[in-house]
């Protein structure tokens, strides 16, 4: 196997937190065209609406969590401590941010959000305490 797999996951959240831009855009696009909202009221956004909220929001979600995500791959990665197992985290972390993402900006039913998060926010947990383990013993 090899080591280099650990990046496909990173991609593929990168690429997530890039679908996320496009739709904040989108969405204060479609408010401004609407006549929902004028274009000085996204200058420094004090309220903004909904439609756009739970994009924005989303988006800040995805550089906070996937940070250490991002971290914590590379670290695994640079110690050779990259596996089955740590690859089938990765792409578990991914997925719950998918879904997590998916939910936040459709319906944002908080009781089908929040299990996803505390999924991917263990699936990480567990990835450090890898890398922990595999640097306290040299291997896993």
């Amino acid at each position: 196997m090899t080591t280099t797999a650990i990046f496909w996951p990173m991609i593929v959240q990168a690429f997530l937190t890039f679908a996320i831009y496009v739709l904040m855009s989108r969405r204060r696009l479609e408010g401004v065209r609407l006549g929902k909202v004028t274009p000085a009221e996204y200058k420094v956004p004090s309220v903004e609406p909904e439609y756009s909220a739970t994009a924005v929001r989303n988006l800040s979600n995805q550089f906070e969590l996937p940070v250490l995500f991002f971290v914590v791959c590379l670290s695994l990665q640079m110690t050779s401590a990259v596996n089955y197992v740590v690859l089938l985290l990765a792409w578990l972390f991914v997925v719950s941010r998918i879904a997590h993402a998916w939910i936040h900006v459709t319906s944002n039913k908080l009781r089908l959000r929040r299990p996803l998060f505390i999924v991917g926010f263990f699936v990480c947990i567990l990835l450090w305490l890898w890398l922990a383990i595999h640097l306290s013993i040299g291997s896993v």
